[in-house]
Order: C-alpha cells, then structure tokens, then sequence
C-alpha cells in the first residue's frame, strides 16, 4: 500500500497545473534524416474541434480516435509505413504536419523532383482539412556536406527548378565548431507552386541528431506561417486609407466650422456624431488584426533571430528578405493603426470643443434668462407699490366711510355732533393708521 503523503504546501492554485505543463503542451520533434514534411496551416474560424476530429479520423487506423486527445491542442499520430501526422491547433489557426521519410529519388542530385506521388497521405485527405489554407510547405530534409556552401547552393536551386532563391547558413557563430561554418543551410524560393505548396530545402552536416532537425523544421515552418498571418493586417490598412482620409477631411471641416461659427451646434453635433461612429465602426473591426499583426511580426523576428543565420555570399537570406519585404508592410499597417487612434482622439477633441461651445452658449441664454426675471420682478415691485399705495387709500376711504356713518348715526341720536367734520378731521389719523399696519405686515412677511 502506498504511504499517504502529509501535505507539506498550501493548497493548489486552480491553475498551477494547467500553467505548469504548458511548456510541455507541444513537445519537440524529433526527425529522422533525410525526411519529409508536408505542413499546411488553415484558418480555423468556425471550425470546430469535432469537425477536426472527424478529418483524423479519417486516417488508417484512427477510427477510434476520441475528442478528448484533441483538447490539449497537440496530438502526433504513428502511422503504419513509419510516417507520424501531428495536429495543433492556434487560436487562428490550425497546423498539420505530415513527417515522412524522403523519397530517394528527391535527394540533392535531383533537378525539381516530383513529391505529390510519395505524399503518405491521400490528396483527398489533405484537400478535405476543414478550414482555409494559409500557408502550405514542402520541406525536404536531407544530410550532406556543408563545407563548400556555393556548390551545395547550385545543387539546391536546380532542386528548386532554377531561378533566385534565398539562402543561408544557419547555427553559423565565429568560434564555433565546423570553422563556424554552422551546422545547415536552408534554401527556398517562397514561390507558390500550382499544386499550392511552397518549397524548402534544408541541407545538414552529417551527423545531425534527430532533436536538432525536429528544431530546425519547427522554426523554419513557423517563419513562413507567422510570415503570412503578420501580412493579413495588409489588406485591412489598405482598405482603410481611404476611409480614414474620407473622416480626417470631414473633421477639418467641422473644426473650421467650429472657428467661424458659420453653423449650429445641431449640424456641427450631427457631423461628428457620424465621424465618431465611423472610426469606431473602423477601430472595431481592425483592431485585433493590427494587434495581431504586431504580435505575429515580434514572433518572425524571434525564428529568424533563433535561426542564427550566416551569409553566402551572392544570396539574400531569409533575414534580409523579410526585413526588406516584410518591414513596410508592417510599418504600414503600424502607421494605419497609429493613425486610426490618432483620428478618434482628435474627434474626442473636436467633441468637446463642441460641448464648450455649447455651454457658453447655453450659460449665454441662462443670463439673458435671469436678467429679464430680474426686470419682470423689478416691474412686479413697481406695479406691487403702486397697488399698495392705491390700496391705503381705499381702505382709508372705506374705514373714513364707516367713522362718517357712525358719525351720523350718533347725530341721529342727539349728540350734539357733525358728521362731516369729524370725518375729514380724522382723515389724516385714518391714513397714518393704515399705512402703519401696512407697514407692519410688510416686516411680519420678510421676517
């Protein structure tokens, strides 16, 4: 029975596992010379892991093939014939690699040899990979002398067929073993053939260990499909120049507009409303692809760096060539990126000029407001004295009234009084007397 174990750490973070054997999810390669490898990359948008599933099922003797074996994102499959099939999948696309022994007659002394009738697989096979090809190789793999790099070239470009290709050394390093001469070379012209493949052809130094090759293939093979989904974010910056040019003129205009005060705030309102959701409409839709052209671009130059390329002299190597072709492209899609930014930043600013605008006017019309309230009440107080005054004087009259009719009330009564007289004495008396209470409640009110 095994001893249970007291546990000696905290408990587990929910992902320590799965973060640990990442660095394991895709192990290395490992090849034996000379060799082989049919690669092609599809886009995997709206495939699913099932559909995959079902295309390697359809492999000799993967009938039982589960979905769980796909969940890791690596599978390689031994095949009956000695020849293994691996399956990755990205978060863009997938990648499957066909590892197979090279034919003896495609070996470095062929001119343009014929692959597709030693393909291990069926072409049915590979024309049904759900999913859109991106990239498809051809990498020969074979051993021979390296020591006189321009004879082993010519051989390597009539294996091409002839005209320019790209070369170079690689694991060249002054110091280094084999004279620093490197331990491979690598040759391809980047042409599409019409069967749709590209071809590559990489000469090691006798000797070379199977991890070694399995490493140069990987490197080799990822160079060209991170090559071609750095590109995808061309188009889109292409398509996206005159757009942005449409805006950036639109913006001039309503910035102008702004200074002049030439037109409302309404149409103004209205004019950046619609170069507002244009450039979000645009950042929406291409924002993952720039980014994720600039990631692709840092993992091209990390392969090629990784590659350790030395010259032969008279021929470009894949560094140079994907510097000198590969940098504008990406510099373009940069500067578009840089740009769409730009726009909707200068449109956040433009909007709140606007909004400036707007409050002055608004605070402008809040004042015009206030100052005729102001008058109104001044006129209301004027027209509000006046009624008081009036006011006194009819309370006086009426209140002189009654003191009159008392008066001859009294007269009738046989006082020894006149009516009219003592009326118009207290007069005076009558009116101080109102005005005084009128007084008073005006104090009582404000208090």
């Amino acid at each position: 029975m095994t001893p249970t174990l007291a546990p000696v750490l905290p408990t587990d973070d929910a992902l320590r596992h799965q973060l640990h054997n990442e660095v394991h999810a895709r192990p290395q390669a490992h090849i034996r010379l000379p060799a082989l490898v049919v690669y092609v990359a599809v886009l995997n948008e709206d495939v699913s892991r099932e559909q995959e599933l079902a295309q390697l099922r359809l492999l000799p003797g993967q009938q039982d093939l589960a979905l769980e074996a796909l969940q890791g994102n690596f599978l390689r499959l031994h095949m009956e014939g000695g020849f293994t099939v691996k399956w990755e999948r990205h978060s863009e696309f997938t990648r499957y690699s066909i590892v197979q022994p090279l034919p003896a007659e495609a070996g470095l002394d062929a001119e343009r040899p014929h692959l597709a009738p030693a393909l291990q697989v069926e072409p049915a096979w590979l024309a049904g990979i759900p999913g859109r090809t991106v990239a498809a190789v051809k990498l020969a793999m074979l051993e021979h002398e390296i020591d006189a790099p321009a004879e082993v070239l010519a051989r390597a470009q009539r294996w091409l067929g002839g005209g320019d290709v790209l070369a170079s050394q690689m694991g060249g390093r002054t110091g280094a073993g084999r004279g620093g001469m490197g331990h491979s070379m690598v040759v391809t012209d980047l042409q599409l053939r019409p069967c749709g493949f590209e071809r590559m052809l990489v000469v090691f130094a006798p000797g070379t260990t199977e991890t070694r090759a399995g490493r140069i293939s990987q490197r080799l093979l990822e160079l060209e499909t991170y090559r071609l989904m750095a590109l995808r974010g061309l188009p889109a910056a292409k398509a996206l120049a005159p757009v942005l040019g449409e805006a950036e003129a639109a913006l001039v205009q309503v910035t102008d507009q702004l200074v002049v005060k030439q037109s409302s705030e309404q149409d103004l309102l209205d004019a950046l409303i619609a170069i507002a959701a244009k450039v979000e409409r645009a950042t929406a839709q291409n924002a993952y692809r720039f980014s994720a052209t600039q990631a692709y671009h840092g993992l091209v130059q990390q392969r090629i760096a990784e590659l350790r390329e030395r010259p032969i002299p008279g021929t470009q190597t894949l560094g140079e060539f994907m510097q000198r072709r590969l940098s504008p492209a990406i510099a373009t899609v940069a500067a578009t990126a840089q740009r769409l930014a730009s726009l909707s930043a200068r449109t956040e600013r433009a909007s709140a000029l606007l909004r400036t605008r707007v409050d002055i006017a608004r605070e402008t019309q809040n004042q015009q407001l206030l100052a005729k309230l102001t008058r109104g009440q001044e006129l209301q107080l004027k027209l509000q004295t006046t009624v008081e005054g009036l006011s006194i004087a009819a309370i006086s009259y009426y209140v002189i009234s009654l003191l009159l009719y008392g008066g001859k009330a009294l007269k009738s009564l046989g006082l020894p009084l006149n009516p009219e007289l003592l009326a118009g004495a207290l007069i005076p008396l009558v009116l101080w007397a109102v005005w005084r209470a009128t007084r008073k409640l005006h104090a009582k009110l404000h208090h």
